[in-house]
């Protein structure tokens, strides 16, 4: 059964984009770096929406 992640819509997310300094932010920002739901989420994505993505966050 696939299960659909949450991840355009987390609230940690969030928290990043109003203030990418805040704890919550940082948190969420080392969290992605091995959350297998972020990398199913970005497996997901269209290339265009990927690339844009990464630059967004600056992953690599």
């Amino acid at each position: 059964m696939a299960t659909e992640n949450n991840c355009s819509n987390c609230s940690m997310r969030a928290k990043y984009e109003l203030k990418p300094k805040s704890f919550i932010g940082r948190f969420w920002r080392w969290h992605i770096n091995f959350c297998p739901g972020w990398k199913q989420y970005m497996a997901s994505l269209e290339e265009s929406d990927r690339q844009g993505v990464k630059l967004k966050y600056n992953i690599k």
